[in-house]
């Protein structure tokens, strides 16, 4: 297979299937040839990503990343896709693995708020406590001239609760939650856009959306952006 990315996923499964649907769904395509070529790597084993970033004790979610990136080198790809956020955390030192460009979520998500959000200066952001604590997404938005703003510790609770034990733990959405951390958001802390910097958020938006909130779901800008780097990538009829 020529001209084909690696998707390394499963963290975890159910948000990596929202990320191959909004993909798929936003390619354009009449018949099975239009769409892209990939490799799917749904590694669900790979150790939690904010237990780690919170507690190294932890088991490492690096070294299995690590084999994933080095694997699936050998078969050179184009270039890589993770639909996980906190796994952004080991971004520099994967990327130091191999000279096949891995996809940079986070900043591509805070690069894609000038053209959705154009009069945008507060920037929310809600995540894992993992992504907070490390600061994949801070210094992207501030080196971009936005004001950062942060969930407040009960928002931050909530949130959790809405990623792990609602949609990881059982697969529930709690739609009513969702909508109470982005009013919690927007109205209270004046966000002026809240980026869903957590898959699982994507999938809460994905099922529970009908909402006027606004929001700039990463996993969805990772797509598009996927979708727009596989096309450079194709040959020229």
């Amino acid at each position: 297979m020529n001209h084909f990315f690696t998707i390394i996923g499963g963290m975890g499964t159910e948000a990596t299937e929202t990320f191959i649907h909004i993909l798929n769904d936003k390619t354009d395509a009449q018949k099975d040839q239009d769409y892209l070529n990939y490799i799917l790597v749904n590694h669900a084993t790979v150790p939690d990503r904010t237990d780690y970033i919170l507690d190294h004790s932890k088991p490492n979610p690096f070294i299995p990343l690590k084999e994933d990136i080095l694997t699936q080198a050998k078969f050179e790809p184009d270039f890589f896709s993770i639909p996980c956020n906190t796994a952004h955390y080991f971004y520099d030192d994967l990327q130091a693995l191999t000279d096949i460009p891995i996809l940079h979520m986070p900043r591509l998500t805070v690069q894609q708020i000038k053209t959705d959000f154009p009069n945008a200066k507060k920037v929310g952001l809600i995540a894992t406590r993992g992504t907070l604590h490390d600061g994949i997404y801070d210094q992207e938005i501030l080196d971009a001239g936005y004001e950062l703003v942060k969930p407040t510790e009960k928002i931050a609770n909530e949130t959790m609760e809405l990623i792990y034990d609602n949609i990881k733990e059982q697969n529930h959405v709690d739609g009513d939650l969702y909508h109470k951390i982005l009013s919690e958001m927007v109205d209270e802390l004046d966000s002026d856009v809240v980026i869903l910097g957590c898959t699982e958020l994507s999938v809460a938006e994905e099922r529970a959306g009908d909402h006027d909130y606004p929001v700039l779901d990463a996993q969805t800008v990772l797509a598009e952006k996927t979708i727009e780097y596989a096309r450079k990538n194709q040959p020229k009829n």
